[in-house]
């Protein structure tokens, strides 16, 4: 007899600008559920027909559901999971979603080269992303942990500069802030749990070559 859980392929969606893109882009492959909403009060919705769960998190946990089996695949930002550091399979850049990690400083105190800042203050929601980074050139740094604003790190002198994702670059100009050097693109993936990979991979695997398909005939 199958194992209940083993029926099902329990998809981690996040919450915030990332839902709805996902939500789309499973619909059109047929991966869909109905009342399937972001600010929904059910926390996990299910198609009985099609045996598909729907967990709707928070956009930092969808990488720990997936790692520990409590979802079968997830959509994260790479920034997100870049940070995370978990142990999981990443299986499809799904396009949307596209920004780039980034150090910026105050306009007026930029300094000559990317080292003179070395030993001084990073403000960041990607400490460990920031320090990989700074490690890679040389530079030992202060890493101070935020979850908010991050540009305002410099303006009240918490910090001589910020690690952050860009999209537009609209929030740095208008805080007077330029950015100096580049990290890494990002944009959502697709990952999934290394035991649900190989016990359910045909169904993932079909999946995954669907979504392909679906994003090839978008860019037609």
């Amino acid at each position: 007899m199958i194992k209940d859980d083993m029926q099902y392929l329990t998809i981690a969606l996040p919450k915030g600008k990332l839902f709805y893109l996902a939500k789309d882009l499973f619909a059109k492959v047929g991966f869909v559920a109905d009342n399937l909403e972001e600010k929904s009060r059910k926390l996990v919705i299910t198609n009985e027909e099609l045996k598909l769960k729907f967990i709707i998190a928070k956009t930092a946990d969808v990488p720990t559901y997936v790692e520990h089996g409590a979802a079968d695949i997830g959509v994260i930002g790479k920034d997100v999971l870049m940070e995370a550091q978990k142990d999981v399979y990443e299986l499809l850049d799904l396009g949307f979603g596209r920004c780039h990690l980034m150090m910026a400083v105050p306009k007026d105190k930029k300094r000559a080269k990317l080292t003179d800042y070395t030993h001084t203050r990073v403000a960041t929601k990607f400490p460990n992303v920031a320090k990989q980074f700074f490690t890679s050139k040389g530079m030992q740094m202060e890493y101070i942990k935020m979850n908010g604003s991050i540009e305002l790190g410099p303006i009240v002198g918490l910090s001589e500069s910020i690690v952050d994702i860009v999209e537009t670059g609209t929030t740095l100009r208008e805080n007077n802030l330029e950015e100096i050097a580049f990290i890494a693109e990002a944009s959502a993936r697709l990952i999934a749990n290394r035991a649900s990979f190989k016990l359910k991979f045909d169904r993932i695997s079909k999946l995954v070559k669907a979504l392909e398909m679906e994003l090839e005939g978008a860019k037609e």
